[in-house]
């Protein structure tokens, strides 16, 4: 928590204010049992109206200032708990944010969501309990401590043994709790993860009617998670019981001595009854200290997951003083070697390649040929493991990140849109782009066709991840995002698969024609998708097996020859 606590200075006059605030509600609280003994001891023994009056006057007083400060102290706390945690969120986000792939691969999707929200959320209310809670039960403790000793020495030992038990009973609790505290947000994270595939996979499950088993699946995940959270909560509550037989164990010996005294004259009833209300209040705040200690677990738990991710170093680093402008769109690899994290094994190996500024240059091999790994590295989604790599005759690593990535225009396998319109989704590629430039862009990779269609046109509105268009529509959509960003370099990682061959002509049309000042590298399962490429990369298994055209390869390559008889004969079959 201290590593996290500059996050707080944005709202550290709240963090200032609370705890004050408190302390006053406290000493509010604190007066009233002593009042209340003053009107029975000296105002109903004396008969003495006006004194009743008065000092009952005193203890309204008290009690209303006691609720305003304890409305303002909780204000207070939630502002600056939450708005911690808030802090804290946003710096997360960011972080995630400036991950490379590589440490996008070191967490798993709905762990991160998890981090995000419910262990800043626990954050933020472990803080505000801080400022309040562990804030009030100590002095509360101490006032009330104070108070009885005053009132009665004697009687006040029964603490030497009401408040070490007390203080036995909630340790061993906190140390039973602990872990427990520490499986329930690992199972979140599960139930979680569970969820989240469930919801994005959900009309492959439907396809293949496998509702049953992601059922069963859940149940498992979301039954541990019950028990988790049941034993965790059990072993709190289980904290109650014993310390209620404390507190009233200690209110019978205290009525029991006490009504001794009262007998033998050396104590008047009202102390006997601010004497109960102040052990009252001394094993109340043992209470609310052994909850915010239960809470503070949790609080710890997440805080560590918090930081486990701010304390992730990106694997992609900047050097000082990074170029900002790329030269040209030529590329080249340099003895490339690269391995994933955590693996043993090189999925690139010898990769020695040049590519001209504005050649086209088409990329195929069998599957797990390392074909879209081979061009991640080229905006820097990773780095490789040795040689380098370079853009417009630099090293990709001394380019400012932003700039590079402006400059390599790159349409991933998944195609993925945005909730928001076409316009919205289009203008990622450039932020103040005009609708002139949207539709020219929409028109180079033929989406046009079908947007100029809607009523709304660019103003079509695009469901969570584009569920509301096509395969092919996603395609040609994501394809004109790319183009907005007017680039050096453009990559297209097997983005035309769910277009038809008319259209996948159309586009190769355009980027032969309209775009052949960019540089151009497509990855394609269908040999006609890169057949008029300059240049034909044959990837097998991790390496560049054959570089040619189209009718050269078909002579040297038996990879390519053999690629290209399997989908001449599927065409023929039809």
């Amino acid at each position: 928590m201290r590593t996290l606590i500059p996050y707080m200075k944005k709202y550290r006059i709240f963090a200032i204010l609370s705890p004050i605030l408190m302390i006053l509600e406290v000493l509010a609280d604190i007066i009233i049992p002593y009042l209340m003994s003053l009107i029975v001891d000296v105002g109903i023994a004396n008969r003495d109206i006006g004194y009743i009056v008065k000092t009952g006057i005193i203890m309204v007083v008290a009690a209303l200032l006691a609720m305003v400060f304890g409305i303002m102290s909780a204000h207070c706390g939630a502002r600056a708990g939450y708005g911690f945690a808030a802090e804290i969120r946003e710096k997360v986000f960011r972080k995630i944010q400036s991950f490379s792939f590589a440490n996008l691969d070191k967490f798993t999707l709905s762990s991160l969501i998890t981090r995000l929200t419910n262990d800043c959320n626990t954050i933020g209310q472990v803080t505000m309990m801080s400022l309040r809670m562990a804030v009030r039960a100590p002095f509360l403790m101490i006032f009330a401590l104070i108070m009885a000793f005053s009132i009665n020495p004697s009687l006040a030992r029964v603490f030497m043994v009401a408040i070490p038990l007390t203080v036995l009973v909630i340790s061993v609790i906190i140390v039973k709790a602990r872990p427990l505290f520490e499986r329930l947000q690992t199972s979140v994270d599960k139930v979680n993860g569970v969820i989240q595939e469930n919801l994005t996979a959900i009309r492959v499950v439907k396809s293949f009617n496998r509702q049953d088993y992601e059922e069963r699946k859940f149940k498992k995940r979301n039954d541990y998670l019950r028990d988790t959270a049941l034993k965790a909560i059990s072993t709190v509550l289980f904290l109650m019981p014993l310390l209620n037989l404390i507190i009233y164990s200690t209110i019978i010996a205290v009525l029991w001595f006490g009504g001794q005294q009262i007998l033998a004259g050396d104590m008047g009833g009202g102390e006997l009854i601010s004497f109960i209300t102040y052990i009252t209040q001394v094993l109340m705040a043992l209470m609310m200290m052994s909850f915010f200690f239960m809470q503070f677990l949790r609080g710890t738990a997440s805080a560590g997951r918090i930081l486990e991710v701010l304390n992730t170093e990106s694997e992609i680093k900047e050097i000082a003083n990074p170029i900002k402008e790329l030269k040209d769109g030529s590329i080249s690899f340099k003895n490339v070697y690269f391995r994933y994290p955590g693996s043993k094994e090189y999925t690139l190996k010898n990769i020695n390649l040049d590519i001209k500024s504005g050649e086209t240059i088409g990329i195929i091999g069998s599957t797990a040929s390392s074909k879209s790994t081979l061009v991640q590295l080229i905006p820097r989604l990773y780095d490789v493991t040795e040689g380098a790599v370079m853009v417009g005759g630099r090293d990709v690593k001394e380019y400012h990140i932003k700039v590079l990535r402006d400059q390599v225009a790159f349409v991933l396998q998944k195609n993925t849109l945005f909730s928001g319109t076409i316009r919205d989704n289009m203008r990622w590629g450039k932020e103040d782009a005009t609708d002139e430039e949207i539709i020219k862009a929409l028109k180079f990779a033929q989406a046009w066709e079908f947007v100029s269609k809607y009523d709304d046109g660019l103003g079509h509105w695009v469901e969570q991840g584009g569920d509301n268009f096509s395969g092919g529509q996603k395609q040609r959509l994501t394809i004109a995002r790319a183009l907005l960003k007017s680039p050096k370099i453009i990559i297209l990682d097997d983005s035309t698969s769910a277009v038809d061959m008319a259209t996948d002509a159309k586009l190769q049309k355009v980027f032969r024609e309209e775009l052949d000042h960019i540089t151009t590298i497509i990855i394609a399962q269908r040999i006609s998708s890169i057949k008029h490429a300059d240049r034909i990369i044959v990837m097998d298994k991790g390496q560049i097996e054959s570089i040619g055209d189209h009718d050269s390869l078909l002579n040297t390559s038996p990879v390519y020859r053999e690629i290209y008889q399997s989908q001449e004969r599927g065409v023929l079959s039809q």
